[in-house]
């Protein structure tokens, strides 16, 4: 599903972000990338949803090689991608429904099955009451959760996470934890990238260690 080979990322005002990274995340796994701030994770995130694109070697996803995509390409590899950002990534002219429905709309659902699927995802986020508010009326961890739903609300084959529970109090993180392993046992893959010890230690899922843009350490 993903696969990374020798991989090397470079930025020309700085050392490389991601130094010969050999990874491969088969269909259906669910894994962890941890490492320190800097360490290379929000980058690797970044080229595995095309926002970024190797200097050197190969990113293959859903069997299409990154790097050989035309930019025209890009979104419809996308479509198949749920992706929570670090910063949401939320329209602030949108609502709270607007901002999840429109990953439905883009793939042409029809008007009655978008609002059916999306108030669903809301509820199951916990976030349904808030519906019709903008972005800006709603808390950290609210628009955390609405970023979540935009992200599952099509039952993407993989599912990318940065911080996804930064702003969340300990009884939301495991919601979203539960989330993640609901999507996961239905067959999505789910890479996220995390500080939260708490979370990795209560998954027992598979860790990847970054370490100044090289991996350092496999935990099966």
């Amino acid at each position: 599903m993903i696969q990374l080979n020798n991989v090397t990322l470079a930025y020309q005002t700085e050392a490389a972000a991601l130094y010969n990274i050999n990874l491969t995340i088969e269909k259906g796994e669910f894994v962890f990338l941890t490492g320190p701030s800097g360490a290379g994770k929000s980058s690797l995130l970044s080229l595995l949803y095309g926002a970024l694109e190797p200097t050197t070697g190969q990113v293959l996803v859903d069997g299409q090689n990154i790097s050989h995509l035309r930019p025209s390409q890009i979104p419809l590899l996308r479509r198949s991608i749920g992706v929570v950002f670090q910063d949401f990534k939320l329209l602030q002219n949108r609502t709270v429904f607007e901002n999840v429905a429109i990953t439905l709309e883009v793939l042409g659902w029809g008007r009655a099955d978008i609002g059916k699927k999306t108030m669903a995802i809301l509820k199951k986020v916990g976030i349904e009451s808030k519906f019709g508010h903008f972005p800006q009326l709603l808390s950290g961890g609210e628009q955390q959760r609405v970023a979540l739903a935009r992200a599952l609300v099509n039952d993407p084959k993989i599912l990318l996470a940065d911080e996804p529970t930064g702003n969340l109090d300990d009884v939301n993180k495991d919601l979203i934890l539960n989330i993640f392993t609901e999507a996961n046992i239905r067959g999505t893959t789910v890479v996220v990238a995390t500080h939260d010890r708490r979370l990795i230690n209560q998954s027992h899922k598979r860790l990847v260690t970054l370490s100044k843009g090289e991996i350092v350490e496999y935990v099966e």
